[in-house]
């Protein structure tokens, strides 16, 4: 049998009963780290409540869990008990270790905790329906760009972000503490502000609201909430740390902020206001620029000769008025669309006007950028 327990928030101290139970039976005792902080005096208590120091819980790093088959060897004969930060099943590794016990016929049995992730959505007050997707950011600059997409497409649905940021846990062979990394906010932050000035999209600022939330579920918990230019000289101290960026608020998260946060700025504004779809931000961008790409290339034709008939060259000239109406009309098309929300039709319905303006500029032989 192997067993997933999740020690919730609290430590040791967060085991149920049930939990409890369980570990007093185990053969096997494993405790895995790398999810989020559990500390040498939690595994002590892991093996005090398992049986008083009978059953030694034993600390495993992720490449152990990882490989898993260690752990899947010994479920085939003994009972074995796989202890978490948090609830078992939020990290893909325990599930898919899970999935190849499924897969072996190996039994399994899962005794939930309280995650980290639902209880810092509810410290800070939000509203739980209102997140978006979770993402997790690392000290390399190039997941600071996923972060940065992620929180885009959450604010384009009014929705909140959490940010879980890299927590490290380095032990050398013999399994003592030698070092513990945490990602401090302010680094993230200055990380997301970095990717705003490459990418543009006006999403991040020095105006961004955010919650900052530390230690959650320890006795020395912090919850600070405001713009990004008022956390700046905040000292967050030891983590685990993680970061919301706000939608758009209801009144009664507005009234929670407020109450519940160190709140450094107060009401909190709106970060979905300034957030613009790609696409609405291409056509308004190009369909200006489209007519007058349409506007120019009829009074290049007009002076061609082009509104008359009595030569072939007028007739050709024609025709060219005729695709230039066609544009015109992709362009009424795309400014239709953007207003009906239809975005994907509307950059569809621009970039076929521009290309009808582009090939009668190579036709008649227009440098589009020098006409």
């Amino acid at each position: 049998m192997l067993w997933f327990v999740g020690a919730g928030i609290n430590g040791y101290r967060g085991l149920s009963l049930a939990a409890v139970e369980v570990l007093k039976k185990c053969d096997t005792i494993y405790v895995e780290r790398f999810t989020s902080l559990l500390s040498d005096s939690d595994i002590r208590g892991i093996e005090s409540v398992a049986g008083g120091g009978n059953t030694k819980a034993v600390h495993v790093q992720r490449w152990f869990v990882e490989d898993g088959r260690e752990i899947l060897e010994a479920a085939k004969t003994k009972n074995v008990a796989l202890v978490t930060y948090g609830d078992p099943l939020i990290a893909t590794t325990h599930s898919e270790l899970r999935a190849r016990a499924a897969r072996n016929s190996i039994e399994t049995q899962v005794l939930h905790g309280a995650s980290g992730i639902s209880a810092i959505m509810g410290e800070s007050g939000l509203h739980i329906y209102k997140f978006g997707r979770t993402v997790t950011m690392m000290s390399e600059p190039k997941s600071a760009i996923s972060v940065y997409n992620t929180v885009f497409d959450n604010l384009l649905a009014g929705a909140h972000t959490l940010i879980l940021t890299e927590y490290r846990r380095d032990d050398d062979n013999d399994n003592n503490k030698k070092g513990l990394f945490f990602l401090d906010p302010c680094q993230a932050i200055r990380m997301l502000l970095d990717v705003e000035r490459d990418q543009r999209y006006g999403i991040f600022s020095e105006e961004t609201f955010v919650v900052v939330a530390s230690r959650v579920g320890s006795d020395d918990q912090r919850l600070v909430s405001g713009r990004v230019k008022s956390l700046a000289g905040v000292g967050f101290g030891e983590g685990p740390h993680s970061i919301i960026i706000t939608g758009a608020l209801h009144f009664t998260e507005e009234d929670a902020l407020a109450a519940l946060t160190v709140n450094l700025d107060s009401p909190s504004p709106d970060n979905t206001r300034a957030v613009r779809r790609m696409s609405a931000q291409m056509v308004e961008r190009y369909a200006p620029k489209a007519k007058e790409a349409v506007q120019q290339m009829r009074n290049i034709l007009r002076q061609d000769g082009g509104g008359s008939n009595s030569s072939g060259e007028g007739k050709n000239n024609k025709g060219m008025f005729e695709v230039l109406d066609n544009a015109e009309y992709y362009i009424s098309d795309a400014e239709r669309f953007l207003s009906q929300g239809r975005h994907e039709l509307a950059v569809l319905s621009i970039g076929y006007a521009e290309g009808l303006i582009d090939a009668l500029r190579f036709q008649k032989g227009i440098n589009p950028w020098n006409p």
